[in-house]
């Protein structure tokens, strides 16, 4: 079975293998892998060790975005998010729960976020601190570069926090160059090809620690992990997915191996051309004009056909070998496919042959869009 979401995504038999041990998270022989994966995150982010730490959490993206909006941002603070899909909505839903204030600015979801937009916004509101940005919009599959989002954003002389969960290890990223940044943060399960269990924080050493103590939850304090690496560089504060790190540092040596980031871009930017290509061959209209689609997660408008129905597509595709999302992430109805993971063009273009035998099977005969979602 292949999973064609945009994470957890389809892994390399090593990947999995390496999981089959048990492993004691306070051992001396774990230490070492523990700070071997830290310095190797932090090479592919591009970061300065004098400047830069990487830090490492339990659990999902949401726990990191989470633990960088409360570590970096006071009680009350103001962050400005760019409302670009249903990660940025739950960007702002963490940072009012957390006791600061998301600042929403309402953008074109369907297209790149602008930098003068933000320019403006921040110029407008010289209370907001800090710009929450979503590298990569799963919902809608829009790469919105940091790069110049984050100019505007340092000569405004404000932070950037950065969601790429589902951008780091493929899209491009070099935290040495955007001083702006005072967190970037990403998982284990996503470009990088392992499993899920860990979420990771590239973030400014000067910042974590101005803010120790500021975050107001200790599971989620990225000053206090960072402390904690000084004392013991190669313990968790708390047990740690100690088979999921050890599967990490398999993906990591595989990443290497393709050839780091450039050539996993170009993976996935050939499995989404092979998909879009595909889709209009039988019939089908992405979501997004070429020149908009990302490589990392594609969406495909419902077919207006009265048989049409989401589970039983999906339901169909699993009984030829492929999963799916179950749910609508598009104003209209699309269905969403994950172009990530260890797949290649091929699969893809088998997915299409299996997409083109269910619409088949469910009795489909209108292939273009139109109907509205319920």
């Amino acid at each position: 079975m292949l999973l064609l979401i945009p994470g957890p995504v389809t892994t390399r038999p090593e990947v999995r293998q390496a999981m089959a041990q048990d492993i004691a998270p306070w051992d001396n022989d774990f230490r070492p892998l523990y700070v071997d994966a830290r310095r190797r995150v932090l090479e592919i982010a591009r970061g300065d060790p004098a400047v830069h730490a990487a830090l490492c959490l339990q659990g999902c993206g949401h726990f990191a975005v989470e633990a960088a909006i409360r570590t970096f941002m006071p009680v009350g603070g103001r962050i400005l998010v760019p409302m670009a899909g249903a990660y940025s909505e739950r960007m702002v839903k963490l940072a009012n729960e957390a006791g600061r204030v998301a600042v929403p600015l309402k953008v074109d979801p369907d297209l790149p976020v602008s930098a003068q937009a933000v320019a403006a916004a921040l110029a407008a509101d010289p209370t907001i601190s800090h710009v929450g940005l979503v590298y990569n919009e799963t919902g809608t599959g829009v790469v919105h570069d940091p790069a110049p989002v984050g100019a505007a954003i340092r000569a405004a002389g404000r932070r950037l926090i950065l969601d790429a969960v589902s951008a780091f290890g493929a899209l491009p990223l070099d935290v040495g160059a955007q001083p702006e940044l005072d967190a970037v943060v990403f998982t284990s399960n996503k470009c990088l090809e392992c499993l899920p269990g860990l979420s990771f924080t590239v973030a400014r050493i000067d910042r974590l620690e101005a803010c120790l103590g500021q975050a107001g939850s200790w599971s989620f304090d990225l000053a206090d992990v960072y402390a904690n690496y000084k004392r013991s560089p190669g313990g968790f504060r708390f047990t740690p997915p100690v088979q999921v790190l050890a599967a990490f540092v398999t993906a990591l040596d595989l990443f290497d191996a393709e050839g780091g980031q450039a050539a996993r871009l170009a993976r996935y930017r050939a499995n989404a051309d092979a998909l879009y290509d595909g889709a209009i061959a039988i019939g089908l209209v992405p979501y997004l004009a070429r020149e908009m689609q990302g490589p990392v997660v594609m969406n495909i408008h419902a077919p207006a056909d009265p048989a049409w129905s989401l589970q039983g597509f999906v339901d169909a595709l699993k009984r030829r070998g492929f999963l799916i999302s179950n749910f609508y992430n598009t104003p209209q109805p699309s269905f969403r496919v994950g172009c990530i993971g260890a797949i290649g063009p091929d699969d893809m273009k088998n997915f299409v042959v299996a997409v083109d035998e269910a619409l088949i099977e469910m009795g489909i005969r209108n292939r273009m869009p139109g109907q509205k979602a319920a």
